[in-house]
């Protein structure tokens, strides 16, 4: 079984990637590397454009501009110091998942993001949705310890699915 990840489409082109499925293969993996039940757990994942995606980032960070994904989390999980671990959170059961909070991402910037980086759309895609599960679950890149905990995280997590470390720079 996998996590609950209701994935809102709003706009089309989201399809021709299969949001709905990278977006739970996603999750699936980040609560594997992490130890957390498959079941228990609900998110949502919306598939926007730039204009939507900037609306969200004007209206919740005053930055009227469009980002590749956002996250809101239901509750704040930050760990009490830079690059501690945060409190995973407990699940619920079937029927009283516990939520976990929305990620957006915008279709327009995650195209042009793989493009201008050589990379497959999906692949892309996927990091971001792993990207913002963690932010979900109290991980952040503010301060450089836990941007190293995050990304190594996120590294781990890609790799299980067979998706290059984002990270890595051949230079």
């Amino acid at each position: 079984m996998e996590p609950l990840v209701d994935t809102v489409i709003e706009d089309a082109r989201w399809e021709g990637v299969n949001l709905p499925a990278l977006a739970s293969r996603a999750a699936s993996a980040v609560f594997a590397e992490l130890g957390l039940p498959e079941q228990g757990f609900a998110l949502c994942v919306m598939g926007c454009d730039d204009a939507r995606i900037a609306e969200l980032n004007g209206e919740f960070r005053a930055k009227g501009k469009p980002t590749n994904v956002l996250s809101f989390p239901a509750w704040n999980r930050s760990a009490d110091a830079p690059g501690q671990v945060p409190e995973l959170p407990e699940a619920g059961d079937a029927d009283d998942p516990e939520a976990l909070g929305d990620i957006a991402i915008s279709y327009d910037t995650c195209a042009a993001e793989a493009a201008g980086q050589g990379k497959a759309l999906p692949n892309h895609v996927t990091h971001l949705v792993v990207h913002g599960i963690l932010h979900l679950l109290g991980y952040d890149h503010i301060e450089d310890a836990d941007a190293a905990l995050m990304e190594g995280l996120e590294a781990r997590i890609l790799a299980s699915l067979g998706v290059d470390d984002p990270y890595f720079t051949d230079v």
